[in-house]
């Protein structure tokens, strides 16, 4: 199994188009220690022929002009992506369906409420019917959207997209609204959550034994945002686990037995993109890797 980061940053990726922050002054600057990362989506393939999109970024159209195996192979119009698969209806995970329309045929994967989400939606009517099939994945069951590639969804604590909140925002249930995919291609398995809002016993139980776990990155602490001046949301109200602090990721996955631990969807605020830093060297000693755009992970 072979899996691509596309993009690793959380929405607005690094810099953000409006944000002078400490991290995104030196992207702006560029700053070698600072990478310039796209928003997050990854993809993967067990054959090397045929690969499968987990989430489409608003910055998908560029990240395949950038990754030469998901380029077209054959005279005319044609693509190794066979299938798209949804995590949730934020906006940074579904935005780029709308550089997929130009009657490429591929399957889209979603949980009933993402797919109830797009259809509610005529923009992605764009996404004719006689072209994409779009296929509900029920939780805890397994399905192949790729040869040989076995994937399976299951719920982690979260809350409903930004653009679906009301009022009241209940945060840290376990539905349909954030999922993580459990990737299997023969005996190596792989997990995605790139957005968790608290660790739980019963997350620790499912991502136990993963040859390699892709994991929430957003936030380095939970005020981070709040002390910028950013925003009034700690990372726990947006709906993610910050890495330190009591509850935090590396303390809460500590003791998790997995090959590898890696850090995705990392927000522009987060100290940890500048590679010299306290935080990163922090991170790192942990056993943590930190995504970058183009990393690939080979199990």
């Amino acid at each position: 199994m072979r899996v691509i980061v596309l993009g690793s940053a959380a929405g607005g990726g690094v810099p953000q188009w409006n944000c002078r922050c400490p991290v995104c002054s030196l992207a702006w600057s560029g700053d070698p220690r600072v990478k310039r990362r796209t928003q997050s989506s990854i993809a993967a393939t067990a054959d090397g022929d045929a690969f499968v999109l987990i989430n489409a970024s608003p910055d998908l159209r560029w990240q395949i002009i950038r990754e030469s195996s998901l380029q077209p192979r054959r005279p005319g119009r044609s693509s190794p992506i066979e299938a798209c698969v949804l995590t949730s209806a934020e906006l940074d995970h579904i935005a780029g369906l709308l550089t997929l329309r130009e009657g490429q045929a591929f399957t889209l994967y979603a949980a009933s409420a993402t797919l109830s989400a797009l259809a509610a939606n005529p923009i992605f009517a764009g996404l004719a019917a006689e072209h994409v099939r779009r296929a509900p994945i029920a939780l805890d069951t397994r399905f192949i959207p790729a040869p040989g590639l076995w994937l399976s969804a299951f719920a982690l604590p979260g809350k409903v997209a930004l653009w679906q909140e009301g009022e009241g925002v209940a945060i840290g249930g376990d539905g349909e609204e954030s999922l993580a995919l459990e990737l299997r291609s023969g005996n190596k398995r792989l997990v995605y959550a790139p957005s968790c809002a608290k660790i739980t016993s019963a997350l620790l139980e499912k991502i136990s034994g993963a040859d390699a776990l892709l994991f929430d990155g957003t936030t380095f602490a939970d005020d981070e945002l709040i002390a910028l001046g950013l925003t009034q949301k700690s990372a726990r109200r947006m709906g993610h686990t910050p890495m330190i602090g009591a509850g935090g990721s590396i303390a809460g996955l500590a003791d998790l037995q997995v090959g590898r631990k890696i850090f995705i969807h990392l927000n522009n605020s987060n100290p940890v993109l500048i590679e010299d830093s306290l935080e990163r060297r922090t991170v790192e000693a942990a056993g943590w890797e930190v995504a970058y755009d183009g990393m690939e992970i080979v199990l």
